[in-house]
C-alpha cells in the first residue's frame, strides 16, 4: 500500500476523459490490513473512501477530496473444472480486456461479446457491463470485497448483487461502500455463442461462427466504431440506451418508424440512444472543449483540455434536444462525482 502518513499530499486521478482531477490521496491496496489502514487514515483526516479502478467511466471534478482506493491484484485462478464449465476467481486488479481474451484463448467461453470494453474486473460488475447482447452479471457467481465502513470481508452472491440493466447494487446502496476485491465467474466449455445482435451477425456473415471469431469480429467492430480514448479521450457509450414502455414506444415509432428496437420484454422495449442522438443532428457536435463523437454518435470525446463543467454542459444540453425532439429522456452511463 502506498504511504499514508502525509495528509498534505494530493494525487493526480487518471480517467479516460482526460479531464484533470487531483485526489487528496491516492492509495493501492492489496488485502484486508492495507483496507483497514486506508479506513484508519481517512477517517482521521475526515475523508470519505472510493474505490476506482482506471477511471474508464466516471467524469470527475479538478479536486477530488477523498481517499481513492485501488486494488493491485490481478491474478486469475481456477475454483472449480468440470468437463461441461470452469470457474475462476478474477482479481479486481486485472484489465478486463485481458481476460476476455485470456479466457477465450483458454477454451473458457461466454464473455466474447464483451470484449475490449475498457477498465478493470473489479469495475465490470459496478455497472453490469454488457454489449451485444450479453451483460456480465449473467457470468458472475460471486464477488468478494470489503464493506468500507466496518472493514469487514464481505462476499455476495449473484442475486445478492441485484444486477440490472447497467446496474447494481454496487451502484446503488453500497456506492462507495464496498470495495471489489475478486469476481468468480462460471463459464462455459461448450463453444455456445450469441450473435442475435444484428450488427454483429452482419460482420461475421456467412463465415465460420465459434467463440473466438465472435471474440474478432466484436474487438473489430468496437475498433471500427469506438474512438480510441488514447487519442480521443471519452468514457465510452456515454448514455443508456433507454427502455420504453410498449405505449410509448408506439407513440415513438408513429414518428420514427425506422428506429432500431429491441424488446426486452412483452411490456418493455429498449431502443437506440446512438440513433436518436444522430437523427437530432447531434452527430459530431461540439461544445469548445468536447463533442459528440462523428465516428459513434453515443460517444462524448474530449480534446485532453476540457474540464468536467465542459462535459455536464454538453451532456444536458443532448439530453434537452433530444427530449424535446423525441419525448425520450436519456440517463447517462458514466458516474459524475461531485
Amino acid at each position: 500500500m502506498s504511504d499514508l502518513s502525509a495528509p498534505d499530499v494530493v494525487n493526480a486521478v487518471a480517467n479516460t476523459l482526460a479531464l484533470p482531477c487531483m485526489a487528496r490521496r491516492l492509495t493501492s491496496v492489496c488485502g484486508s490490513q492495507d483496507v483497514l489502514e486506508a479506513m484508519e487514515w481517512a477517517q482521521k483526516a475526515g475523508l470519505p473512501l472510493m474505490p476506482l479502478g482506471e477511471g474508464s467511466n466516471v467524469v470527475l471534478p479538478r479536486v477530488l477530496e477523498a481517499v481513492v482506493l485501488k486494488v493491485a491484484d490481478s491474478s486469475l485462478s481456477i475454483l472449480a473444472d468440470a468437463e461441461d464449465s470452469v470457474t475462476l476467481r478474477v482479481g479486481a486488479g486485472k484489465v478486463w480486456h485481458a481476460l476476455v481474451s485470456e479466457a477465450v484463448h483458454s477454451g473458457y467461453y461466454g464473455l466474447e461479446n464483451l470484449a475490449l470494453i475498457p477498465g478493470l474486473v473489479g469495475a465490470a460488475p459496478v455497472q453490469n457491463i454488457g454489449a451485444y447482447g450479453k451483460e456480465l452479471g449473467d457470468y458472475v457467481v460471486a464477488i468478494h470485497g470489503f464493506d468500507l465502513i466496518t472493514g469487514a470481508a464481505q462476499t455476495l452472491d449473484s442475486k445478492e448483487c441485484g444486477f440490472s440493466y447497467r446496474s447494481s447494487v454496487f451502484k446503488q446502496e453500497l456506492q462507495d461502500r464496498f470495495l471489489i476485491t475478486a469476481v468468480d465467474l462460471k463459464l462455459s466449455r461448450a463453444p455456445v455463442v450469441n450473435i442475435d445482435y444484428p450488427v454483429l451477425k452482419s460482420r461475421i456473415g456467412c463465415g465460420e461462427v465459434s467463440p473466438t471469431t465472435v471474440f474478432e469480429a466484436v474487438v473489430a467492430l468496437r475498433q471500427e466504431r469506438l474512438p480510441n480514448p488514447a487519442h480521443s479521450p471519452n468514457a465510452g457509450s456515454f448514455f443508456k440506451n433507454p427502455i420504453l414502455s410498449t405505449q410509448l414506444l408506439r407513440q415513438l415509432q408513429s414518428a420514427e418508424p425506422e428506429i432500431p428496437v429491441y424488446p426486452v420484454s412483452d411490456e418493455l422495449s429498449k431502443v437506440s440512444a446512438a440513433w436518436l442522438i444522430e437523427r437530432a443532428g447531434l452527430r459530431g457536435y461540439a461544445q469548445g472543449n468536447v463533442a459528440m463523437s462523428d465516428q459513434h454518435a453515443l460517444v462524448l470525446v474530449t480534446d485532453g483540455h476540457a474540464v468536467q463543467g465542459q462535459v455536464l454542459e454538453l451532456a444536458r444540453y443532448v439530453q434537452t434536444v433530444v427530449l424535446e425532439r423525441f419525448g425520450v429522456a436519456l440517463e447517462p452511463e458514466p458516474r459524475f462525482y461531485d
